[in-house]
């Protein structure tokens, strides 16, 4: 069978013959694949023309929908994805972390959107700057998606996961993706682009697939493309320096296999729990997906008065870990993804042999449970130890791409640091110790070769999500040989598909584009209370002038009888000498307070509910004798789906609170959020 690319809309086969792809269970031909005869340009073309303009129609709230309507399909068809997944060498939890994690990154993603993101296509980024004298003239960022395509070229060890982890991000960005999976396992890629494409979700033109070589791709990227890389640091490296990339300035995000490490804490002691959980996971970080993971420790660093513990723990523990046929009761660990892995995964264990003596497994002599050891592709653990580690470089620039870790020993916490940055660069790594000192010291000492770093005591080991497992909330990625870039980290890793462009103008100027009410701008005053509007009638600038209220002492006095607040300046003028305040001054709270009594309406209306506070500000004392008023400014409007039909169709107002003295100056400043129902309620 040839695996067939998705293309300009419509499936394709390449032309000619294609590389063969091989179950690595069974070793037999499964499939082939070839692009041979796609016009990349052509694809490229087809995404940023079609894709990219249907996608950035949409607002961030209904990208996000559509991510959460994906997820939810495929998550039906996962155990199609599951039955094909077994043929890469992937056991059932091997499987579940690269199909359902992936299905969750969408999940994330879609509430990120929806909770994180506003219900526009473009996002404002930051404060307005005020840049003239009478604000007159102000600036603004604003992040809008570029008007390329995403090129993902991604490894094989994750063929859904590192897809989907990426084009969650993208897609809710609004930028269109050519997806390039490793071609060893492009099958179960192809296999789940059917049913993304099948599902009708996306618009056209969001997603296309190739399945083989890039061919002349990276030769027609411009400014407005994106192009991210998982794999080998060479081969990285040597598409990042493509004349395309630099002569075009193309984003590149790389994510590079690195030497990430494992520390155990002086405060471990061989039967302690916090041995024992450093165990734990190390062993299962050389045995999950058969240590075929970007983040899987390699270096494990232990006090040297615990090496030996350690060797002896780990190797009964990797005893444990059947290695067989994924399908076969109580195989614990899989194939390696290829023959050709395995060769390569060998070659590297004796180039580190050269630094290093084996302390648990052979390279030859192993036994497999439920297949032919010699058809399929496998590989049994290796523990290997390097007793001179600040004098062998192998350990740090080695890497055997499978179920291999190396056991290394410090003797202070300095030397553990500078062990963890001698990998000159990693994914995550990991600390055990139940010493909150030691936990900081280590941070502090590495962190700035990292790109996670997940600290475990045994308080918090019952819920760890694990070293190796990239979070879609957390930032993917590392300094120096880890590639240097980021993916995901929340809403942070969709700016990498977006531009941000300053903005500066008049204040209405930029409250018209940004929908957002900038400092200064017109206000629109009505005589229709704005409480009294429902959420499709408020207009950004509609303003409320409020009447006034004169603040008395005995305001001040029933407010700290009421509340319980009865600081000193409040209360008590004889303890006033050296503070900045030259009478009793009035509760910060209690002006706030006092304003929503001028500007609330107070009979039944649209107005919902009082949803919370974002910011608030006292910025100058008011005394007894003042009066105060309010500005009361709709500032921005954040539309809300029905979850069910008989949901109140409403959504959230955010009004700008300026409350100001009889000088005109401001006192208080808050933004606070109602909940407002719609007229329309279909």
């Amino acid at each position: 069978m040839k695996l067939k690319n998705y293309v300009l809309g419509k499936w394709v086969e390449g032309e000619g013959s294609g590389t063969p792809l091989f179950n690595a269970v069974t070793g037999e031909q499964i499939a082939e694949a070839t692009t041979q005869g796609i016009d990349f340009k052509a694809a490229l073309e087809y995404g940023r023309s079609v894709g990219s303009t249907n996608l950035r129609k949409m607002t961030f709230h209904q990208r996000a929908r559509m991510l959460k309507a994906l997820a939810l399909y495929l998550n039906e068809k996962k155990d199609i994805f599951y039955q094909l997944s077994y043929a890469t060498g992937a056991t059932k939890s091997d499987s579940w972390v690269d199909i359902e994690g992936g299905i969750g990154n969408l999940f994330v993603y879609a509430s990120k959107g929806r909770r994180e993101l506003p219900d526009e296509p473009f996002y404002v980024d930051g404060k307005p700057e005020m840049i003239s004298k009478q604000g007159t003239f102000i600036g603004q960022h604003i992040c809008v998606p570029l008007e390329g395509i995403a090129v993902h070229i991604n490894a094989f060890n994750f063929p859904c996961w590192g897809m989907l982890e990426k084009l969650a991000v993208n897609f809710l960005a609004g930028v269109p993706a050519i997806v390039k999976p490793a071609t060893v396992t492009s099958f179960l890629t192809e296999l789940m682009v059917r049913e993304i494409i099948a599902s009708k979700i996306l618009p056209e033109g969001a997603l296309q697939l190739l399945c083989g070589s890039v061919g002349d791709l990276l030769q027609h990227v411009t400014c407005q493309d994106v192009v991210t890389f998982t794999g080998s640091a060479v081969t990285g490296k040597k598409l990042k320096t493509m004349p395309s990339i630099i002569d075009n300035s193309v984003r590149f995000n790389m994510e590079a296999d690195s030497l990430n490490c494992s520390i155990l804490g002086t405060d471990a002691k061989p039967d302690s729990e916090i041995f024992k959980l450093f165990i734990k996971e190390v062993s299962r970080e050389m045995t999950l997906k058969s240590g075929q993971r970007c983040t899987a420790i390699r270096r494990a660093i232990v006090p040297e008065h615990l090496v030996q513990p350690v060797i002896e723990a780990l190797s009964a523990r990797l005893k444990t870990a059947t290695l067989g046929n994924p399908q076969t009761e109580g195989v614990r660990m899989g194939p390696l993804v290829s023959k050709e892995q395995v060769s390569d995964v060998k070659a590297k264990v004796k180039e580190l042999m050269t630094g290093c003596e084996v302390a648990y497994g052979d390279l030859e002599n192993f036994e497999v449970v439920g297949a032919d050891k010699e058809r399929g592709a496998f590989l049994a653990s290796m523990l290997l130890y390097c007793g001179n580690p600040f004098n062998k470089k192998q350990p740090h620039e080695i890497e055997a791409f499978g179920p291999v870790s190396t056991v290394m020993p410090y003797k202070t916490l300095a030397d553990a640091c500078q062990l963890a940055k001698m990998g000159k660069g990693s994914l995550c790594g990991s600390v055990f110790t139940n010493d909150d000192s030691i936990a900081t010291e280590i941070v502090m000492g590495s962190a700035s070769m990292h790109g996670r770093l997940m600290l475990i005591n045994t308080s918090s080991a019952g819920e760890s999500t694990g070293h190796g497992s990239p979070l879609a909330h957390l930032v993917h990625g590392g300094p120096g040989r880890a590639g240097g870039g980021e993916e995901m980290g929340g809403v942070r890793g969709i700016f990498h598909y977006m531009q941000r462009t300053a903005l500066q103008g008049s204040p209405t100027t930029l409250t018209k584009i940004t929908n957002v009410y900038q400092p200064k701008a017109e206000q629109k005053i009505d005589k229709v209370h704005p409480f009294r509007k429902h959420f499709e009638e408020l207009q950004i600038g509609d303003t409320l002038i409020t009447g006034k209220h004169t603040v008395t002492l005995k305001n001040i006095e029933d407010f700290a009888e009421l509340s319980g607040d009865k600081f000193y300046a409040h209360m008590d003028e004889n303890s006033l000498e050296g503070t900045i305040f030259t009478e009793r001054v009035a509760h910060g709270y209690y002006i706030l307070s006092r304003a929503a009594g001028l500007f609330v309406d107070p009979p039944k209306g649209p107005v919902l509910l009082n949803y919370g506070i974002e910011e608030c500000r006292f910025t100058k004392p008011v005394y007894p004798g003042a009066e105060i008023g309010v500005r009361f400014t709709c500032k921005e409007k954040i539309d809300q789906e029905k979850r069910t039909p008989e949901d109140v169709a409403k959504g959230i107002v955010k009004w700008l609170v300026d409350v100001y003295d009889q000088t005109g100056d401001t006192v208080a400043i808050a933004t606070i959020l109602t909940m407002v129902k719609k007229k329309n309620q279909s």
